[in-house]
């Protein structure tokens, strides 16, 4: 069946790319790589939506999913994608997989994706989802993404899609050598950044701030 909303996805990805020129100065770059250009193209956003907002699907902000949490502006999907550099052949942790497109939007770029949910119902929509949707180089669990996924570590990449208070010990451990991760820290009076950390070939951890961001909490036992 055709695909109608495939000019809405354009008009889209053309909206993020004048936001990413117009953050240059906060993001080091004035454009995506193409392969991430490409993955937003092609996973179907108005699928991961509820049906009585498929209508909002392709404008630049974020939308309510149920259980108090959220589907990401697609702007910021595509920063953070973006800065984490996946490779190709590479296996990523997600922590939050929410409804899943972020999940969707990895698997366009590399091997495997590991994505864990800590709200049950959630992860198990988007499992369903994900499965309807042939993703099956995803792989979603039901758990605290605070612990990551030592079974299936090490990773090349680690997205958080919840603003955590601290950079995860576990996520560190779990991340390669010469591997990177994006996360949302908790900042003082409510504030939230996005940071980029990358970890050199020796181990050696590095911390860059990339700008302010708003996301719903990162949950669980570690509280």
């Amino acid at each position: 069946m055709q695909d109608r909303y495939v000019a809405a996805r354009r008009r889209l990805v053309e909206e993020i790319e004048e936001e990413v020129r117009e953050t240059r100065r906060w993001l080091g770059k004035d454009a995506l790589d193409a392969r991430v250009i490409d993955a937003l193209l092609a996973v179907p956003r108005h699928e991961f939506v509820p049906a009585d907002l498929r209508s909002m699907a392709y404008l630049n902000r974020p939308l309510p999913i149920g259980h108090r949490q959220t589907i990401s502006q697609p702007y910021i999907i595509a920063v953070m994608t973006d800065l984490l550099a996946v490779p190709a052949n590479g296996r990523v942790l997600e922590v939050g997989t929410g409804c899943g497109y972020q999940a969707a939007v990895l698997a366009q770029l590399c091997d495997s994706v590991y994505s864990i949910e800590i709200v049950e119902p959630l992860g198990y929509e988007a499992k369903a989802r994900l499965e309807r949707l042939n993703y099956d180089n995803i792989h979603v669990q039901i758990g605290d993404g605070f612990a990551g996924w030592p079974e299936a570590a090490p990773f090349d990449a680690i997205i958080v899609t919840a603003a955590a208070d601290e950079v995860p010990p576990p996520l560190v451990e779990q991340l390669k050598p010469g591997g990177r991760m994006i996360i949302p820290v908790q900042r003082g009076f409510g504030g939230q950044e996005l940071v980029l950390i990358d970890k050199d070939n020796q181990g050696t951890m590095s911390h860059k701030n990339i700008l302010p961001v708003r996301f719903v909490p990162l949950t669980g036992d570690h509280e």
